[in-house]
């Protein structure tokens, strides 16, 4: 996510490394460069122009005090400015006090616009709410389909009905919800491949007889300037009060995530960030400018990580690599744990520093499933006593999971070296782990 904005931001900003003060001519070049950075994008003109004006006055008319030292500040001053423009603050859904709460989601189709609706749906059911998924796309083939797939797998309902008119099918799930006991309604409305009169018009149907609480805009992230101009589009016909950026894990420069609220207004609510169901979070402007500049996303880690992992268990564990008792058995219990959270890419990348070491290292998630075949592989007496693992068990662990024995040999080596990690992070504390991540002055330490 952001890989070529990121690196551009960090190779200017390492220009104030050994500048003494921050002046008018190093702030000046610095800024032209973040400003061709930011083009490069696809970010708006106009949101570029302001963003380097911004940053460069800040940067001129603040002192350098005490250790702090100009490089610390300019990241600072360009990390204040980035969490800015991406809105401030994260934006909630908003629920209506009279329930069923209406959810209208438009977007071209290609968005990710159906399968949006089905993770916003599974999202919410973990927040205790009852939703419901409407179907009021009747023309894409398969779109009711697909809906009803994604929603068994979330175990969540699916309003359709027969016919042709999306308007009547929109509001008769309302009723429908009422009737169930169903406190939210998330309709999936149809998108065309471009922007086109009746699809508008239908949309702006569907809004004026369902008076939804939140109109949510769903667009593809990777088209970039193209992403924001069909969100003011959409915006100019629909009551918009916020937007979806689908395909946030792909090749995506960035460009309509750091234009949209300015060029559109609206609020980025959700980020997509993968296929999986999971794959959806929350927009943090500022998580996502720490990203941006390689700064990690630790509390989205923390969550993520919350979410999966059992605190009972997790204790378990911690007290296993205390006695250094911890086993393949719980290697593989703790890989499937990982596997939930999303692409191990993304989850490295939030490591602070992590996402400059990883940069050009491809980082393949199905080197779980060879992991997971040799442990699979071994006998219960061998996972949790790798020591015995000699030649001839090796051998057969090899056959049995369809890998070479060098294959095993080098995951156990790997477990072995793990094992020791483990041990010096318990013997020396969380406190003694953490310090290796020295982030500058501002970002929480």
């Amino acid at each position: 996510m952001f890989d070529n904005l990121q690196e551009k931001l960090e190779l200017v900003l390492k220009r104030f490394r050994g500048q003494a003060t921050i002046t008018e001519d190093n702030i000046s070049e610095a800024m032209r460069e973040i400003r061709r950075a930011l083009l490069e994008a696809d970010v708006n003109i106009n949101v570029a122009r302001k963003f380097v004006e911004d940053v460069k006055e800040k940067a001129i008319g603040t002192e350098v005090k005490g250790k702090l030292l100009p490089e610390q500040l300019i990241v600072k001053i360009v990390y204040d400015e980035l969490v800015e423009v991406l809105g401030s603050k994260m934006n909630e859904i908003s629920f209506s006090p009279t329930p069923p709460t209406v959810i209208l989601v438009a977007g071209l189709q290609g968005s990710g616009k159906t399968t949006f609706c089905a993770k916003l749906a599974k999202n919410l059911r973990k927040k205790g709410k009852q939703p419901l998924l409407v179907a009021a796309d009747i023309y894409r083939p398969a779109a009711i389909e697909q809906l009803k797939q994604l929603s068994s797998e979330i175990k969540v309902p699916v309003y359709s009905a027969e016919g042709n008119n999306p308007v009547r099918i929109a509001t008769d799930s309302i009723s429908y919800a009422k009737k169930f006991g169903r406190d939210t309604v998330i309709i999936d409305t149809a998108g065309r491949l471009t922007i086109d009169e009746e699809m508008m018009q239908e949309v702006e149907n569907i809004a004026k007889a369902v008076k939804p609480t939140e109109t949510l805009f769903v667009c593809d992230a990777m088209i970039g300037q193209d992403a924001v101009n069909t969100a003011q589009a959409f915006n100019e016909r629909l009551p918009l009060t916020g937007v979806v950026l689908t395909k946030l894990d792909g090749d995506t420069r960035g460009g309509a995530a750091l234009s949209v609220l300015s060029v559109v207004g609206k609020p980025i609510k959700f980020a997509s960030i993968g296929e999986k169901i999971d794959a959806l979070e929350p927009f943090h402007p500022e998580r996502i400018a720490s990203r941006i500049l390689g700064m990690g996303d630790i509390l989205t880690l923390v969550e993520k990580a919350e979410a999966e992992i059992d605190q009972q268990e997790a204790k378990k564990i911690e007290e296993k690599i205390r006695k250094n008792q911890f086993t393949f058995e719980d290697f593989l219990a703790q890989l499937k744990t990982i596997k939930k959270m999303g692409s191990l890419r993304d989850l490295l990348g939030m490591i602070p520093g992590m996402d400059k070491a990883l940069r050009g290292i491809n980082i393949d998630d199905k080197a779980f499933s060879k992991v997971e075949a040799i442990i699979q592989s071994m006998t219960k007496q061998e996972r949790n006593n790798p020591k015995i693992l000699n030649g001839s068990r090796r051998k057969r662990i090899a056959n049995g999971s369809g890998t070479t024995i060098q294959d095993v040999n080098r995951l156990i080596k790997q477990f072995e070296d793990m094992q020791k990690m483990m041990k010096n992070i318990a013997r020396g504390g969380k406190a003694n782990f953490l310090k290796n991540f020295n982030l500058p002055p501002g970002f929480g330490n």
